[in-house]
């Protein structure tokens, strides 16, 4: 599947099989969630960030990681497809293009990220992921670097 950037997704299910991993958001009868999808330009990883429906949870844990860290960079509140949406970088994971399952609709119709929110999503991504390199700080919630060597093989694996 051709992946378009700026627009929301859902994965296999065989992905979550694969991982076996209990912290990943897991699909819902290939319902929910839906994720943002980032793509790695140097690999052929892509980053999935799942949205989430429940705003009152992650606009309190949002406003708890303000009042400690002075930011929160790893959750966004915003507006998509006419719905607001819990953005959760802090669940961020990587995957392959081959997991994933089909492009997220409503009434037909592709939902599609403003640029504004793309950015904004892009640069809040990117700081966290600095911050996990640079001090080794463990802001996702996922198994990452378990999850990122599983990817990495199954790339070497497509590749052979």
């Amino acid at each position: 599947m051709k992946l378009l950037v700026g627009y929301l997704y859902h994965i296999k299910e065989e992905f979550f099989d694969l991982l076996n991993d209990p912290t990943l958001m897991d699909n819902k009868q290939n319902k929910r969630p839906t994720y943002f999808v980032i793509k790695d330009e140097n690999t052929k990883i892509l980053w999935f960030i799942p949205l989430s429906r429940k705003i009152e949870k992650y606009r309190i844990l949002r406003i708890q990681k303000i009042k400690k860290y002075k930011r929160c960079s790893t959750i966004l509140i915003e507006k998509i497809g006419g719905n607001t949406s819990a953005i959760l970088i802090q669940n961020a994971f990587p995957t392959l293009d081959k997991y994933i399952d089909h492009i997220h609709t409503s009434n037909n119709t592709s939902i599609k990220v403003t640029n504004t929110i793309k950015d904004k999503i892009l640069k809040n991504f990117i700081f966290s992921m600095n911050q996990y390199k640079t001090f080794n700080k463990n802001i996702f919630l996922s198994n990452m670097e378990t999850n990122i060597n599983i990817v990495l093989k199954l790339i070497e694996n497509d590749e052979t």
